[in-house]
């Protein structure tokens, strides 16, 4: 199965940055018409940067070599189930099929546990862990309202 080949090159390349010790065990690639279009690794650590997850420096690489926002018809290959903000990412990029190996279960099982944001997501805003409050949303609603009168957007 072609499928199989393209997981592979995830594990290779979550494996290859473990042993470099750039970053954590994660790897992801998206597939366009039978060739893959972007690679990802986890550099979270040797970037100083927690959104330099594996899914979405692969969906960066896609979207640069399509000249596009949009992954439409990709596939995303990643050694493990996304995490929150991943999953995120990659509804926002709108691939046609995602593919895991890893549970977020088996991460759990090796300290990289996201059950805590699941529950934060479930959790009414005031009762967060992380205080949150809305603020100055009569002076912020304009820009909605910007948005909307501009005739020459990009939905998305």
């Amino acid at each position: 199965m072609q499928e199989n080949s393209f997981m592979k090159e995830a594990i290779d390349l979550a494996l290859a940055n473990v042993i470099s010790g750039k970053g954590g065990p994660f790897g992801a690639v998206v597939v366009k018409d039978g060739k893959i279009i972007g690679r990802g690794v986890n550099l979270v650590t040797s970037n100083n940067d927690p959104t330099a997850h594996a899914e979405v420096n692969a969906i960066r690489d896609a979207c640069k070599n399509l000249q596009s926002f949009q992954l439409t018809g990709c596939d995303i290959y990643t050694t493990c189930e996304p995490c929150p903000m991943c999953l995120g990412a990659i509804y926002w990029a709108r691939p046609a099929n995602i593919f895991y190996a890893c549970s977020k279960n088996d991460a759990s099982s090796v300290q990289f546990d996201d059950s805590f944001i699941y529950k934060e997501l479930d959790t009414p805003v005031e009762k967060r862990k992380i205080p949150t409050a809305q603020i100055m949303r009569e002076q912020a609603i304009s820009i909605f309202e910007a948005w909307t009168a501009q005739k020459n957007k990009i939905i998305y």
